[in-house]
């Protein structure tokens, strides 16, 4: 089956592919042939210990958006059987290896997003094990801002297991400044830290002072 089967736009995207990316794609495609092969198994071969490639992601991201949106199409071409099929197939190995592959927030919100609208909740549960662990402590902040509430929802669970040290540089971040109070106001009460209360009450303190001087 040739990729110009599923329309102009994910033609266009997989063209525009650099021979790193679209590698990526067909050995994970070669991969998924095998019966035991799961989701996992397949990025992660797919990746074949290479090293974290920014544009390959970004690159990834485009095509599984392409993808999905031909699955969701209304009123264009139908697909045959044996087409929807491989659409499937394909668009469930790029999610696989963009998995591997994310480093940002926004492509974890769209993993996300995506195993939410399918009611995956087992990729879910995996997607939100491997973020604290993929993401900078900034993009988990940025994350948390996200307009979906469940994508939120997790981000600021994966703060609230953050350590208290990483928590505290976020707060000299004018953006993240708030998210990272919240996480650390959230372990002082709910979960009886005690290095995050002694950084609340400090920081309390310190907004009480700045309301006297503006009293002043």
């Amino acid at each position: 089956m040739m990729i110009e089967d599923f329309g102009t736009r994910v033609a266009s995207v997989w063209e525009g592919l650099r021979p790193v990316t679209r590698n990526l794609v067909e050995r994970a495609l070669l991969s998924a042939q095998t019966p035991a092969a799961s989701a996992a198994s397949v990025g992660s071969h797919a990746r074949g210990g290479a090293s974290y490639d920014a544009r390959s992601e970004w690159e990834l991201s485009r095509l599984l958006a392409a993808l999905d949106e031909r699955a969701a199409e209304k009123g264009a071409v139908v697909l045959s059987a044996e087409q929807s099929c491989e659409l499937v197939r394909i668009s469930e190995t790029c999610a696989a290896v963009l998995h591997q592959e994310a480093r940002t927030a926004e492509v974890f919100a769209q993993l996300l997003e995506r195993a939410f609208r399918s009611r995956d909740y087992a990729r879910v549960d995996t997607l939100a094990d491997t973020l604290t662990a993929r993401l900078a402590p900034s993009e988990t902040c940025e994350l948390a801002r996200s307009a979906n509430p469940m994508v939120r929802a997790i981000a600021h669970e994966a703060l609230l297991q953050t350590p208290v040290a990483v928590l505290i540089a976020l707060l000299g971040d004018p953006v993240d400044a708030e998210i990272a109070r919240d996480a650390l106001e959230y372990q002082a009460a709910e979960y009886g830290s005690e290095d995050a209360r002694l950084i609340v009450n400090a920081l309390d303190l310190a907004d009480a002072d700045d309301d006297a001087d503006e009293d002043i």
